[in-house]
């Protein structure tokens, strides 16, 4: 049975502290950012442009132009339940020492996550666009678009949501402290016993 190495324990779990701390803390202003990133993205592929975001503490109203004015009820998506994958990001970087690369490479893992988060906005407005506005859905949009839109939805929420935290943890962690220490002192002796073997062979 492995062992269990408290020390990264630790540092995982004060990792995960502090992610939460800092999401809790930054998700009213981050919330904003992801709304705006996405409202920017949906206006890019529509025309003409009708779709309004609006923020409304951790949720995104979502309005359009050409609804009926006369209709005070809009649909909304809480932002921060697309967003605490920062938290697990936070805890994984957390486990190897801190180092000028192990930092950038954080950095730029959140920057991608940015763009994760505003993905996953636009899927659920699309989701909501597809499948929750009743016979405007069904005059608007084509089955496949319906099915596509609403399993991105899912399959964002269920899998991709902790499936990029881990992603991009392993692509920018970087090589800890403890790992190169070690692979130094794992080739040690074998500096030793080659060294010895070309004093003997002489």
């Amino acid at each position: 049975m492995p062992r269990i190495d408290w020390r990264v324990a630790l540092r995982a779990l004060l990792g995960f502290l502090v992610g939460l701390a800092v999401w809790a803390m930054l998700s009213p202003l981050y919330n904003r950012a992801v709304i705006a990133g996405a409202e920017w993205s949906l206006h890019a592929f529509e025309k003409p442009n009708v779709t309004v975001l609006r923020a409304s503490e951790n949720y995104a109203v979502v309005d359009r132009t050409d609804f009926d004015r006369r209709s005070t009820q809009r649909p909304s998506v809480p932002v921060h339940d697309l967003t605490f994958n920062f938290i697990l990001l936070t805890a994984l970087f957390a486990i190897v020492r801190l180092s000028d690369r192990h930092v950038l490479g954080f950095f730029a893992a959140c920057a991608i996550l940015y763009l994760t988060h505003i993905l996953g906005l636009v899927t659920e407005v699309m989701s909501i666009y597809t499948q929750k506005l009743g016979m405007w859905s069904q005059v608007n949009y084509s089955d496949t678009s319906r099915n596509l839109w609403s399993l991105s939805n899912h399959f964002y929420r269920l899998v991709l949501m902790y499936a990029i935290a881990f992603a991009l943890w392993w692509i920018f962690r970087g090589k800890s402290e403890d790992a190169s220490r070690n692979a130094r002192r794992s080739g040690r002796p074998n500096e030793r016993r080659h060294h010895h073997s070309q004093r003997g062979g002489r």
